[in-house]
């Protein structure tokens, strides 16, 4: 998952997640919401357009916004503190956005068949499913990371406190 951070160390971990993954996202999103505002423009009525997809980009700016907030304020500098007990809510809470973003995926990939170009795609159409598809794969993979490695070392240790 990471090439060049150890996932045995929180603190790494945490500052590669932002840096890797945050600021990502960060210069994704607008780009990809200004691109699905282009097609579905341009291709208004036209077969395959993925109508709803600049919303649904534009609604995930605030919430992913929100969410990487919440772990850059509250979350990862507790965790660099070692974690307590009390890192237990805002990661059950910070899961159950990695569903709501995973669900966002799915409806992304619903709206684009699968971020399937249909015949006679624009060269921005194509940018765009090459960007979703960069975006969707950037996500996912911090999602996993975040899931499968960081948050399971901290909520064993709440655990261990009840």
């Amino acid at each position: 998952m990471t090439d060049t951070v150890s996932t045995r160390d929180p603190t790494a971990l945490t500052r590669y997640i932002e840096t890797r993954y945050h600021a990502r996202h960060r210069e994704q999103l607008p780009l990809l919401a200004n691109l699905a505002e282009k097609v579905e423009t341009a291709h208004f009525g036209d077969e395959g357009v993925p109508e709803g997809l600049c919303t649904l980009l534009e609604r995930m700016i605030g919430e992913m916004e929100v969410h990487m907030k919440k772990e850059e304020l509250m979350l990862f500098p507790a965790i660099r503190k070692g974690g307590t007990p009390a890192v237990q809510d805002p990661i059950t809470a910070l899961r159950a956005d990695h569903d709501d973003h995973n669900r966002d995926i799915a409806e992304i990939r619903r709206l684009t068949d699968e971020l399937t170009l249909p015949e006679g795609a624009c060269d921005i159409w194509a940018e765009l499913y090459d960007g979703l598809a960069e975006f969707i794969s950037d996500l996912d993979a911090h999602i996993r990371l975040e899931n499968e490695v960081l948050f399971p070392q901290f909520e064993s240790r709440s655990m261990d406190h009840v």
